[in-house]
């Protein structure tokens, strides 16, 4: 995981007396994301194999104590007709050929060194050493030398990428004499310019994502005509997507004298609903005079077989068609009690370490594309803040680009909340691998799916870590989200202890404590829990082994925050049927008599003003007709039955 200091870093590069392979150009900090870092290596002589050669990366900082957080292996892999290999990821240009994740090598005060040996021998937290070193670099960009680090490898200076004030738009390269340059990168060629000049192959593709029955084009160019033909192949295989999902020709032909040619290949409508899938453009080998300019693009493919939902997203909420699924006696042990009574009953449920789990953070992935998959589409997300849906496919990997992806956002920040995640946290080991946890477990919560939802990546990062009321959405949005959150907020305020939802706005480095209480209560009553918010709280109950109990019973936030605090709780009656989806409400908006239709057992209702006064409280078994001696206004009508709640605004005249 990519590691980002406050400080800048000098960098340093030595040259064993001895070596076959050095170290010829080296970029920690690009301009961005940091996307184009990469480690060139130079041999001796053209195409030298570098099998049992070894690649390590040092942390030189003060929790890394000098020691190894990072290394591959080099066996299978030669330099090139220049004794070139260039090491980074799919967005370094041209296409390295041996490829790294982007955004994972650190800016220092680090090191990085060439050993003759195997990964094996440098397992995390190797310390630095010179035992078979062939060649090292101590670097960073700006900052006080590592004089640990580099006696550690042999080494006594360090030049500064940062030398010039552009580190992120230069690298260190090594000069014929043994010297460094701070330059322009020039990864995959000599430094001093010599050498073949190798001519470079692109493609594009006449579309960035294509439904499946469609045909893509792919046009391959290289940089000059080619002096005699060119034969090469290209791959689409990527984890699910395999050669039946679609049909074309794979090899490619560009004919002397010429620099371009397209190919056809048609994506297959199979009938079959397997979800969306990245396509993945390879190019396979190469003449040794090309090299790749792009390579390793990935093409979404549509699956047209997509299902829908009985119920609605929360833009356009239904009510009534998700039952819940909890045990017919979850809530027996709140009824009777008020205030903190009623709280502790409610988290010895919520947090119950007989019976609740928690699961680690990267299965939090897996919950959340069923959690909140979109009622319009199941192959999409439903996305908190922006009121849309993606592709489940399109989440942000780690280390990548968040525009145009979802992650996970906590809706009780895990810097306000204290969270946090361990090595274990990064492996989804699935539903029936799980951790105990508690009320005290506070660190739990950094993968609670009852309060992470979906979040457009960009947005995420604007909500940051503020307060609600402070934070209200991006311009334009309908709202549709804000009971949801007040919900989850308050939720983590009752499972977990150390957490509190307080009025007004705590500082954001405040931790254990979430604002503004008064603007959830809002929310949560403006916007009532829908058949969205039913279904996920089912969906985290069979992964947690617990439920959002305001969700289930929207009242209990009056009993612990709102209008009704100091008053008992007491269970909705129970009835053996329920037919509350059926149940009608007219004339609405209403003037003086509210008429009820489709009661056929004992149903409470509960009518509350926009700010959560109890209007009206009374239990009937038929149907049956309300006068309502109200102010104009919107008003909340809550039929409860059992395991069954039903919200609607209604609108007196």
């Amino acid at each position: 995981m990519k590691n980002f200091h406050p400080f800048f870093i000098f960098i340093f590069f030595i040259v064993s007396s001895n070596a076959q392979v050095v170290i010829n150009e080296f970029d920690t900090d690009t301009e961005g994301q940091d996307f184009e870092e990469f480690v060139e290596l130079k041999s001796d002589t053209p195409n030298a194999s570098l099998d049992d050669y070894v690649l390590v990366f040092f942390n030189g900082s003060e929790s890394g104590a000098d020691s190894s957080y990072l290394a591959f292996d080099l066996d299978g892999f030669s330099t090139d007709v220049n004794g070139i290999l260039v090491i980074g990821s799919s967005t370094v240009s041209p296409v390295p050929e041996f490829l790294i994740p982007p955004a994972i090598i650190q800016n220092g005060p680090d090191a990085v060194a060439i050993y003759q040996g195997s990964v094996t021998d440098f397992p995390e937290g190797t310390l630095a050493t010179t035992t078979n070193l062939i060649d090292a670099l101590a670097y960073d960009t700006n900052d006080t030398d590592d004089t640990v680090l580099l006696g550690l490898l042999g080494l006594t200076e360090q030049i500064n990428e940062g030398e010039n004030g552009n580190q992120t738009t230069e690298s260190i390269q090594r000069n014929n004499n043994g010297s460094y340059t701070v330059t322009t990168p020039t990864p995959g060629a000599l430094n001093d310019g010599s050498g073949i000049d190798l001519n470079g192959i692109s493609f594009t593709t006449d579309l960035q994502e294509y439904s499946e029955g469609n045909t893509m084009t792919i046009t391959f160019t290289t940089e000059e005509a080619v002096s005699s033909d060119l034969n090469f192949n290209f791959t689409l295989e990527n984890e699910t997507f395999t050669t039946i999902d679609y049909t074309g020709n794979t090899s490619v032909f560009i004919a002397t004298g010429t620099s371009e040619v397209s190919v056809q290949i048609q994506f297959v409508e199979d009938g079959v609903n397997d979800g969306d899938e990245f396509a993945e453009i390879d190019i396979q080998a190469l003449p040794q005079e090309y090299n790749r300019l792009t390579d390793n693009v990935k093409i979404l493919v549509i699956d047209l077989d997509f299902t829908m939902a009985q119920w609605g997203p929360p833009i356009n909420p239904t009510y009534g068609f998700v039952e819940t699924i909890e045990p017919e006696d979850y809530y027996n042990s709140i009824g009777g009690l008020a205030d903190n009574e009623l709280r502790q009953a409610i988290q010895d449920i919520i947090a119950n370490p007989q019976t609740v789990r928690t699961q680690t953070y990267a299965d939090a992935i897996d919950i959340l594309k069923s959690a909140d998959q979109s009622p319009e589409n199941s192959n999409e997300v439903w996305l908190l803040y922006t009121e849309q849906s993606r592709p489940k496919i399109d989440f942000q990997s780690l280390g990548g680009s968040n525009v145009g992806k979802w992650n996970r956002e906590h809706t009780y920040p895990r810097s306000r909340g204290g969270f946090y995640e361990l090595e274990e946290d990064e492996v989804a080991d699935g539903m029936n691998i799980f951790i105990e946890t508690n009320a005290d477990s506070l660190r739990h919560g950094i993968s609670d799916a009852h309060a992470l939802r979906a979040a457009d990546g960009p947005e995420n990062s604007s909500r940051g870590n503020q307060d609600y009321g402070e934070y209200n959405g991006p311009t334009g949005n309908l709202g549709s989200f804000k009971g949801d959150v007040a919900r989850a907020v308050l939720f983590m305020a009752v499972r977990y202890n150390d957490l509190e939802v307080v009025n007004g706005d705590p500082e954001n480095t405040t931790v254990g404590e979430l604002g503004d209480l008064q603007t959830l209560l809002e929310w949560h009553r403006n916007d009532p829990p829908d058949d969205f918010e039913m279904n996920r709280n089912n969906i985290v109950y069979t992964w947690q082994k617990n439920r959002n109990p305001f969700i289930d019973r929207p009242i209990l936030v009056e009993h612990l925050w709102g209008s009704m605090q100091g008053e008992i709780y007491y269970p909705p009656l129970s009835i053996e049927e329920n037919n509350v989806s059926e149940i009608v409400l007219y004339p609405n908006p209403v003037s003086n008599v509210l008429n009820i239709q489709g009661i056929s057992g004992k149903t409470e209702i509960n009518i509350f003003s926009i700010i959560g006064k109890e209007m009206l409280n009374e239990t009937i078994s038929q149907d049956t007709s309300i006068p309502l001696i109200f102010q104009s206004g919107t008003y909340i009508l809550v039929l409860v039955t059992n395991k069954h709640t039903r919200v609607k605004h209604i609108i007196v005249e």
